[in-house]
């Protein structure tokens, strides 16, 4: 019994996605082997080889992996399903991207978003937007799973030694190609690796006032950024800051919430956050059902006054 997990990278290095899918993987017992798809990705390759856990790298080298262009990576995967027992993936908007494809083809039920490992057949997942944990068990010959991240603690990026092994590329699909891409840059932590998080919701009024009040209390706390649903579609903050069913799943040490509700769809983004605070004047806010620490008060007032006291 041997897993497969599809590694997440940018040709360079391996995002932190990959190490607790690692986890999960080795979870499941047997072998842990990594694939890495890329173009020009031999330094990718060698990071996945250090990391803990990992018994062997399966590097896929050509041009038409190099953007991850999901066709041509399930290619790849179906290329080389027959010798595991289990196919894992991030459930990222690539891992997401890919799994069903992989699933389709064999014929398989995907297991998706899954939180902990039972046992080699059987696993706990979030349904109902995380209000109910489901434990399912797959009788498919090839487990074909997308991991929640959060739900497990990410493998040390270094301290294995694992063989790298160099396999012939699968023919490019053919049926996609790439256009071009927009990459939104920041200073700020990535949302879903930052340990501290501060989000605001429909509240605020305007991105305007997102900024005013909530950039400085992120900067005092060397924060990400993060936004509700709401706050998102009202064009306060941009998409990739969305926390949320739709959006991302977090978990960091810190989530400050203000001037959101706590909708079921943004709970189930960020419930898992060690210590939650949060600011709303409304003492009926189901985000005070969650939160660790809640304050009933006027976020224009708050905020400006805790990031003072910083």
């Amino acid at each position: 019994m041997t897993s497969l997990v599809i590694a997440e990278h940018d040709n360079a290095s391996i995002k932190g996605a990959t190490l607790n899918t690692v986890t999960a993987a080795a979870a499941c017992g047997g072998e842990v082997h990594v694939l890495v798809a890329g173009h020009n990705a031999g330094a990718a390759a060698e990071a996945a080889g250090r990391i803990a856990g990992v018994a062997k790298v399966i590097h896929a080298d050509a041009a038409y992996f190099e953007h991850g262009l999901a066709e041509n990576v399930a290619a790849q995967v179906l290329a080389l399903a027959g010798d595991y027992s289990h196919i894992l993936f991030p459930a990222t908007a690539s891992g997401k991207n890919i799994a069903p494809r992989v699933a389709a083809k064999l014929d398989v039920a995907q297991v998706s978003d899954i939180t902990r490992v039972d046992g080699p057949d059987t696993f706990e997942r979030p349904i109902y937007a995380g209000n109910a944990m489901a434990v399912v068990q797959s009788g498919d010959s090839v487990k074909v799973i997308t991991v929640r991240t959060t739900g497990f603690d990410a493998a040390a990026a270094s301290g294995g030694s694992a063989t790298v092994q160099k396999v012939d590329a699968a023919p490019e699909n053919g049926k996609s190609r790439f256009v071009g891409q927009e990459i939104a840059k920041s200073d700020r932590p990535e949302l879903t690796a930052a340990k501290v998080i501060v989000s605001g919701g429909r509240a605020l009024g305007s991105s305007e006032k997102f900024n005013e009040v909530m950039t400085p209390l992120a900067d005092k706390l060397g924060a990400a950024l993060g936004a509700s649903r709401a706050a998102v579609d009202a064009g306060y903050a941009p998409n990739d800051w969305q926390v949320g069913q739709t959006g991302k799943i977090v978990a960091p040490q810190l989530y400050v919430a203000c001037g959101i509700s706590g909708a079921i769809q943004h709970l189930a983004g960020m419930k898992d956050s060690k210590v939650i605070v949060a600011i709303n004047k409304d003492p009926e806010a189901p985000i005070f059902s969650v939160a660790d620490y809640g304050l009933e008060a006027d976020l224009f007032q708050a905020v400006p006054e805790l990031t003072a006291k910083l």
